[in-house]
């Protein structure tokens, strides 16, 4: 039997376009870029030679358009995990339900899918302005523990020799946690021979989840100082973001590919940052673009 959305669960505006994106599903492509901050969008999208929707509403704002012969959507997320659950979600309803019937569809999309962010790198060779791909994630948001099958797409060795090396009981973040690797062949593609490829971690929070500290105290000293230390098969703990998790590991349940970029704008080892750092994206944007 075919799966049918009620309206309570698939939330259709009035001019058939879903609930929080406000895109109809002929608007999207099959290639998408996801990007934190809604200004960011005209900055990729300028890249476009036609444009064929560009819509806002809340942080979301949402331009597809055509480069170089490709039709890509931009979308932005907002900050977050939280906010990658909404988009994935819609995104996937977009192109797998019929708004219609409100029944699932017989052949399903697999959507192509690259997060352009910024980051704070955590290691010597992560300084202010490497572009660094993800590939592995660790959440600390617990998105993915909502859902069936975490178990069936997390690297479940990782997950527990990440707590072991921290050190962490009870309260301290290990329920939330999750690892997973990105899609390989996005992994391939995207970072190609010139980006840094690693361990991120997607923070549920900038600040205590990240291991700054202002006002007040963090409940691990060390947490910052283990992170940097992790190795596992290899791999580094290169930069923390805050949803690169969730975008993998919802892709991954629903069939899509995907993977996350980012540009390292503080180094948390030298205590440097790049608040200019929007000067210069735009030659990762483009990056991306060639690739995706």
């Amino acid at each position: 039997m075919k799966k049918v959305f009620p309206p309570s669960e698939l939330i259709i505006n009035q001019d058939g376009s879903i609930f929080h994106l406000h895109v109809k599903p002929e608007s999207l492509a099959n290639k998408v870029i996801l990007v934190g901050d809604p200004e960011r969008v005209g900055l990729v999208a300028s890249h476009f030679t036609d444009i064929e929707c560009d819509v806002l509403n809340r942080e979301f704002h949402t331009i597809t358009g055509w480069y170089q012969g490709k039709r890509i959507t931009c979308i932005s997320t907002g900050i977050g995990c939280d906010n990658i659950d909404i988009v994935m979600n819609e995104i996937d309803a977009l192109a797998n339900i019929d708004f219609q019937t409100r029944e699932e569809k017989e052949e399903l999309r697999s959507l192509e899918i690259v997060r352009i962010g910024t980051s704070g790198g955590l290691q010597p060779y992560t300084p202010v302005g490497t572009f660094v791909c993800a590939a592995k994630s660790i959440g600390f948001d617990g998105v993915l523990n909502f859902y069936q099958g975490r178990n069936e797409v997390c690297d479940l060795q990782m997950e527990q020799a990440f707590k072991n090396h921290m050190g962490w009981q009870g309260s301290i973040c290990a329920p939330a946690l999750y690892t997973l690797d990105c899609d390989s062949e996005m992994l391939e593609r995207i970072a190609s021979d010139d980006m840094v490829r690693g361990i991120t971690i997607a923070g549920n929070g900038f600040y205590g989840p990240q291991g700054r500290k202002l006002r007040l105290p963090i409940a691990d000293p060390q947490q910052n100082e283990k992170i940097e230390q992790f190795e596992y098969q290899g791999l580094h703990i290169t930069n923390y973001e805050m949803e690169s998790s969730a975008l993998s590991g919802l892709s991954r349940l629903m069939g899509h590919k995907a993977t996350t970029v980012c540009m390292i704008v503080a180094s948390r080892l030298m205590k440097e940052v790049d608040v200019n750092y929007k000067n210069t994206i735009d030659t990762l944007i483009t990056t991306v673009l060639d690739r995706i």
